[in-house]
């Protein structure tokens, strides 16, 4: 199997993500600034950065994914030009079970958002069902579990080698943790941008929310391969609007 073919279809896959999220309507403070500055040229800019970065997370991923147990079994399938539906079948259900308990993660958290939320969704953030799924579904898991999570396991397992331990479960464990906060985290500077405010409910709120599906996209990650966290995640989203 080639791991640049590897690379270069998952970061296209991600970039589709990317793609959705750039149309967007922009952000109201970007907007205000931004008066003089063609629309395309704005989105152009952050397509641009935006594909940098995942660039950056996939590179990690491939390199670093094999030396910790960690896959993408239906990329490598295709990348390698074997049937894809072998490699898909074993991450289905667990992909399915886990969109439903993250579209339920969804729904509960959704019925207890802080005002600063609704704010933000006034502002102009509310990207459609089909955003959620590719930018959510594709690009998230491709930037926090198979470029972040692979990176922090990889990095716990060499602290382990070093000490003579075996890496194993709590490595595993520490990453998926790392990951989680990591996806929460990244979601507060969106609020901000569009109006709300970074109060103590709405930190709170957002890395328990996020923290909750990060750790178990990040499990399936773990135990099945990248696609069954796609799947969750993807689907989370169409469960939750379809709720």
């Amino acid at each position: 199997m080639s791991r640049r073919r590897l690379g270069l279809l998952l970061w296209l896959a991600g970039m589709a993500g990317v793609a959705s999220f750039a149309l967007l309507p922009l952000p109201p403070t970007m907007a205000a600034t931004a008066t003089n500055v063609p629309l395309w040229l704005v989105q152009a800019i952050g397509l641009g950065q935006s594909g940098l970065v995942l660039a950056v997370a996939v590179g990690i991923g491939t390199r670093l994914a094999p030396s910790v147990d960690l896959a993408a079994p239906v990329f490598e399938a295709v990348a390698a030009r074997r049937g894809a539906w072998h490699a898909l079948r074993p991450q289905l259900v667990p992909g399915l079970v886990g969109a439903l308990l993250g579209g339920l993660v969804l729904l509960l958290f959704r019925q207890r958002a802080p005002s600063a939320i609704h704010s933000a969704v006034a502002g102009g953030f509310d990207p459609s069902l089909l955003v959620r799924v590719l930018y959510g579904g594709v690009t998230e898991e491709l930037l926090l579990r198979w470029g972040a999570m692979t990176l922090l396991l990889w990095l716990f397992a060499r602290g382990a080698r070093r000490r003579h331990a075996r890496p194993g479960r709590l490595a595993a464990a520490a990453a998926i943790a790392g990951s989680a906060l990591l996806f929460g985290l990244g979601h507060l500077p969106t609020i901000v941008a569009y109006g709300g405010t970074l109060s103590t409910d709405v930190v709170a709120w957002t890395l328990a929310g996020n923290g909750l599906f990060g750790v178990l996209t990040g499990i399936l990650f773990r135990r099945y391969g990248l696609e069954a966290a796609m799947l969750a995640h993807g689907l989370a989203h169409v469960a939750a609007f379809l709720a």
